[in-house]
């Protein structure tokens, strides 16, 4: 027989689920791969979070279909944030 508060615990997890959390892990788990082979630190949930706050949901279904599409999923999510910063 196990504990009560196993069973909640396990069910508060599913609750909190989101399809922005869920985008957002996605976006940790690409840029983080590449991020590791350089020698950076990995981007958390906080960071990302913070970065994609103005971003509607639904933008950020676009911009993972286009950075599945392209060649280096990390120079073009990116670039894709904020392309003033890469365009002379």
């Amino acid at each position: 027989m196990r504990h009560i508060g196993t069973h909640l615990k396990h069910t508060l997890a599913k609750t909190r689920m989101t399809e922005r959390g869920e985008l957002m892990r996605y976006f940790c788990g690409k840029l983080n791969k590449g991020r590791e082979r350089d020698g950076l630190p990995p981007i958390g949930m906080a960071r990302m979070g913070k970065m994609l706050e103005k971003i509607p949901t639904k933008d950020l279904y676009y911009i993972k279909r286009v950075c599945d599409d392209a060649p280096n999923f990390s120079k073009k999510f990116w670039y894709l944030l904020n392309p003033e910063k890469y365009e002379k």
